[in-house]
């Protein structure tokens, strides 16, 4: 009779613990889904990048783009000699054609604090950007 009593209280423990299992892991996943928590982590973290994540529809035109980079072209010139042909500065439309944003590339993680340095925002002059290091 005993041994029944402790095999209910341990399938109960059990099924406790894999609800919470289960919880903590949606809870993740909405987190991860609203917030790119993980991804973001594993970006700075691993491959010493920044991103924005924004979607196509949250980027400005190319050609907004362009204008601000063709306008900027003192500071893209200062980005540049952060350290020469290990730094460089991208137009990206890839991915959403029409739309664009800013791609500062670089060899080391020194090289991409400065170029934070430079930029010193979350946008360049209202563009945003990604840093990615190559």
């Amino acid at each position: 009779m005993q041994a029944k009593a402790i095999m209910k209280v341990l399938a109960r423990s059990v099924s406790t613990a894999l609800l919470l299992i289960i919880i903590f892991c949606v809870a993740i996943l909405i987190l991860e889904v609203q917030t790119k928590f993980v991804r973001r982590i594993y970006d700075e973290i691993f491959l010493d990048n920044r991103n924005h994540y924004l979607s196509c529809e949250q980027l400005p035109p190319e050609a907004e783009v362009r204008q601000v980079t063709e306008e900027h072209q003192d500071v893209i010139r200062e980005i540049k000699q952060v350290n020469p042909d290990f730094v460089g500065v991208e137009i990206d439309n890839s991915i959403c054609p029409g739309k664009a944003d800013i791609l500062f590339w670089y060899g080391i993680h020194e090289d991409r604090l400065r170029i934070e340095g430079l930029i010193a925002g979350e946008t360049f002059y209202g563009i945003p950007y990604r840093l990615q290091n190559r």
